[in-house]
C-alpha cells in the first residue's frame, strides 16, 4: 500500500512575533488581545485560549512568547486532505513543535522562533515553497 501523494504548497514567513496566552474559561476578552494584524480567539470550558502579538501582552499573564508564523496560501478547500500532516510532519521529524490555526480559508503554522530557520529548512526539503515578508 502507497501513502498519500507528496504535495507541495506555498507558505509565508509573516514578520508577527506571537503569544499563546490562557486565561480563565469565564474571562472576558481582553482589548490588548485584539490589537495588531492577527489574533485568534478561542473559547472552551477550561479555558480562553488567545494567540496575539507578543508586544501587547500584559505582565503576569500566563503566556508562551516568541512563536513565528506560516501561512499557507490559500483558499484551502474543505475537501482537501493531508495538508496540515505536510506540513507537521517534516517538523517532526525536525523535532519542532507546532502551533496550528485554522480558519475558513487557510491555516497557520506557528513554530518557536528559535527555530524559524530549521523549520524554513525542513519546509523546503520537503518540497513547499517558502517566501519571506
Amino acid at each position: 500500500m502507497s501513502g498519500p501523494a507528496k504535495r507541495t504548497l506555498d507558505l509565508n514567513v509573516e514578520t508577527w512575533d506571537l503569544a499563546v496566552c490562557r486565561l480563565p474559561p469565564d474571562a472576558a476578552v481582553p482589548d490588548w488581545a485584539m490589537r495588531g494584524p492577527f489574533h485568534a480567539i478561542t473559547r472552551t470550558p477550561a479555558e480562553l485560549s488567545i494567540v496575539c502579538l507578543s508586544d501587547g501582552v500584559p505582565s503576569g499573564v500566563r503566556a508562551e512568547t516568541g512563536w513565528r508564523c506560516f501561512s499557507l496560501a490559500g483558499p484551502i478547500a474543505f475537501t482537501e486532505t493531508g495538508v496540515l500532516s505536510s506540513i507537521a510532519a517534516p517538523l517532526a521529524a525536525a523535532g519542532i513543535g507546532i502551533f496550528v490555526i485554522s480558519t475558513f480559508d487557510t491555516d497557520y503554522v506557528l513554530v518557536p522562533g528559535p527555530r524559524l530557520a530549521d523549520a524554513v529548512r525542513a519546509l523546503e526539503s520537503a518540497g513547499h515553497r517558502i517566501r519571506k515578508s
